[in-house]
């Protein structure tokens, strides 16, 4: 099934997943707040760009947002230019942001009541994943509008589940950064461990990344960290924005996060040394002497 498609917000997440969705035959059009990124996308990709949200959303069936947080959410979904007024009945929105819950329910609201679907679908996999259409993507709506826009998404995914009703996607985004926070922070200490003790660090994890131990994190950053390579992937400042989404719900909630309290402040640290565009492994840097 081949769909006329929209994509808002072309960062290093959304520019490759867009292009993902071009190649798979969607007919596509993009709108970036910067226009000169739009332009270069479409002399990569083909379809087409459009100066508004709104504009690029007319007439699509389904349409994709991937923007920073919820305010720039907000501001790209609703209002004259947003992409709510250009969708028409029967078309389906699928956010990618990682946001709130909150912000999730109040867009499926707005979208409901002019007929319009709506998926809260975050990601996992950063950018390499992006690029390689390779997401994990975790879905939170009504089934019948997920199961319509899965196979569109599918272009730039590895796996698509749907968690629950509108909300659960971001809940369980918020639940992956969790693991993900404590996983880094448990490879930097146990690789800084290893270090400190002579050991054979290749040999090492050759011989413990198999078993219990192993994790993504293990087979995808535990040699760039001890190569001390962190300018690419998810970034610090990205983490700690998504911390903060964490620890608003975990509020509200009455859940204790103290593994997650800890690591953020390791993060703010890394902040404060000049970190926050590195890679979120760079944790392993703050046990080093040198």
């Amino acid at each position: 099934m081949k769909c006329t498609c929209a994509f808002a917000g072309l960062g290093v997440m959304g520019y490759p997943m867009a292009g993902h969705l071009q190649a798979a035959g969607h007919a596509t059009t993009v709108y970036n707040r910067t226009e000169a990124k739009a332009e270069a996308w479409v002399v990569e990709h083909g379809g087409d760009r459009a100066d508004t949200p709104a504009a690029a959303s007319t007439g699509a069936d389904v349409v994709m947002v991937c923007v920073g947080n919820d305010d720039d959410l907000r501001s790209v979904v609703f209002g004259d230019s947003g992409i709510l007024a250009g969708m028409s009945e029967g078309a389906t929105l699928v956010d990618h942001t990682t946001a709130s819950a909150e912000v999730a329910r109040e867009i499926a609201e707005a979208a409901a009541a002019q007929g319009v679907g709506f998926v809260d679908a975050p990601v996992s996999g950063g950018q390499a994943g992006a690029e390689n259409g390779q997401l994990s993507i975790m879905c939170g709506g009504d089934p019948e509008v997920f199961a319509a826009i899965e196979p569109v998404i599918d272009a730039y995914a590895k796996a698509t589940v749907l968690v629950g009703p509108v909300g659960h996607g971001q809940l369980t985004k918020m639940v992956n950064q969790i693991c993900i926070g404590g996983l880094i922070q448990g490879l930097s200490e146990a690789l800084d461990f290893g270090r400190r003790a002579g050991l054979d660090e290749e040999k090492v994890l050759e011989a413990i990344s198999k078993g219990a131990s192993g994790s993504w994190q293990m087979d995808n950053r535990a040699r760039t960290m001890l190569d001390r390579k962190f300018d690419y992937g998810f970034a610090v400042d990205w983490m700690r924005k998504d911390f903060g989404i964490v620890f608003d719900e975990a509020g509200r909630i009455g859940a204790t996060l103290p593994v997650t309290a800890m690591v953020d402040q390791f993060y703010a640290r890394l902040q404060r040394l000049g970190h926050g565009r590195s890679d979120t492994s760079t944790l392993i840097e703050l046990l080093r002497d040198d």
